[in-house]
């Protein structure tokens, strides 16, 4: 198997990890009931996607 021929300094480790990080979602504002969802997705209050009722949302009482 191969191995590396020199030790990776750490300024260079910490240069390859620099693009590892968590990234935040792409928030959008839903036209419909205007609460905040995840780009490209459903809206979690309502229901609606691009302007149509994608999922329906029942009352649990």
């Amino acid at each position: 198997m191969a191995h590396p021929k020199r030790r990776r300094s750490s300024a260079k480790q910490g240069k390859v990890r620099s693009h590892d990080h968590a990234k935040m979602p792409t928030l959008a504002i839903c036209p419909n009931c205007g609460a905040w969802h995840i780009y490209h997705m459903v809206c979690n209050e309502c229901g609606y996607y691009r302007g149509k009722l994608a999922i329906e949302k029942g009352t649990t009482a």
